[in-house]
């Protein structure tokens, strides 16, 4: 059987039910436990051998191109095709068609994978699909298969059909082109594989497959990120600095006296933390980040560049690159009924804060209110509703 030399990965989607974070950046650039999403996958085909990559990208793709380049950080070779309208995953494929050659794999960029998530279907027969368990499949394609060979793919079901849901990670020959003609998804070019006679096998991934489809899934995968992420320091400890469990600190750090940290926890390099902060589990900050004095962080992702005053509280919440909180600033946690796409969601989160906002002194922000991208909140405000990027909450 021919080995699979090359992967493309689907990247130019934006990824709408996660704003406020898509709105200056595609879903594929989200930071998770300090790396983008796109990354982990990148990663994951280095580690499967495969050094020719194909990344079909779109919306907002300079971000991807200065991250990236053509792949020599990460030990492969990137091809970038663009998909100016993002009409589906068969569309974005079928800008690769030219540059392919033999076996490939094709990979959203949006999921968080490692190397033995994908390892089975890399030596799996062609064509195959690799497919996970899941409780809930409703936002999902579900697979139906008898024996390891796939009988149909229903997408997002009203019933309970089947717990195998389709990861969108694939193993194709050249001549999967024939079925995916004008179609716009791949499902439906499985379908139309499947009805023509062709086989196509259901390979089981047993390993990491996490999809962020909503601003607090961002929250659950960090969580499960951060905790693989092995104890390094590379920065300055001062005296009576507490740390606990897996925490990993980036060159140029200084954690000041008195602070207290608890892994799993990622900071990033060039930050300043304390005296006297608390950062507790499950929490990732990013570069450049400075944390004031009496202030605790829960639970949480702090982008880059951020500054936070002193005597603040975040917990279970998000926070923008670039953001500057000032002193007393509380985002706690707590049950909320958010609206994303016209559904109501019940869950357990802090605040949703865009990049590059600007919060003045002692500002609360009730649990599950998102505030857009580049908004201004003034002092002794209560922030009890959703705004939207640009605004100014007097």
């Amino acid at each position: 059987m021919e080995r699979i030399e090359q992967a493309v990965i689907l990247a130019a989607g934006e990824g709408q039910r996660l704003r406020p974070f898509t709105a200056l950046r595609p879903k594929v650039m989200i930071p998770i436990a300090n790396k983008p999403i796109l990354e982990y996958v990148v990663d994951a085909v280095a580690g499967n051998g495969l050094r020719r990559i194909v990344m079909v990208v779109g919306y907002r793709k300079e971000q991807v191109l200065d991250y990236f380049g053509f792949g020599e950080r990460f030990g492969v070779h990137i091809d970038y095709v663009f998909q100016e309208q993002q009409l589906g995953t068969a569309h974005a494929l079928r800008q690769a068609k030219h540059m392919l050659d033999g076996r490939f794999l094709v990979l959203p960029g949006d999921n968080i994978i490692n190397a033995r998530t994908i390892a089975q279907i890399v030596t799996s027969r062609s064509n195959s699909i690799l497919v996970k368990q899941q409780q809930d499949v409703s936002k999902y394609g579900v697979v139906k298969a008898r024996e390891g060979v796939v009988q149909e793919i229903v997408e997002k079901p009203e019933g309970l059909q089947s717990s195998l849901v389709s990861t969108g990670i694939y193993s194709f020959e050249p001549k999967v082109f024939e079925f995916v003609g004008t179609e716009t998804d791949l499902p439906q070019a499985l379908q139309n594989m499947i009805a023509l006679g062709h086989t196509v096998f259901a390979q089981e991934a047993t390993d990491t497959w996490l999809d962020a489809a909503y601003p607090w899934d961002i929250l659950k995968l960090n969580g499960i990120a951060v905790s693989e992420i092995p104890s390094t320091v590379a920065g300055v400890v001062e005296t009576n600095v507490a740390l606990k469990g897996s925490v990993s600190v980036g060159k140029g750090t200084v954690l000041r006296s008195n602070s207290y940290i608890v892994g799993p926890a990622i900071i990033g390099e060039n930050c300043d933390i304390g005296p006297n902060v608390c950062i507790l589990p499950a929490t990732s900050i990013g570069d450049n980040v400075i944390i004031s004095p009496f202030t605790e962080v829960k639970n949480s992702v702090i982008g880059s560049n951020v500054e936070i005053g002193p005597n603040s509280t975040i917990d279970n919440s998000v926070i923008g690159r670039g953001s500057l909180l000032g002193g007393h600033f509380v985002a706690r946690s707590g049950q909320a009924e958010v609206k994303v796409d016209g559904e109501y969601h019940r869950v357990q989160m802090g605040a949703m804060l865009g990049e590059d906002c600007h919060i003045e002194d002692s500002v609360i922000v009730q649990p599950g209110v998102a505030i857009g991208n580049r908004c201004q909140v003034r002092a002794l405000k209560v922030v009890r509703e959703n705004t939207p990027d640009l605004s100014l909450v007097v």
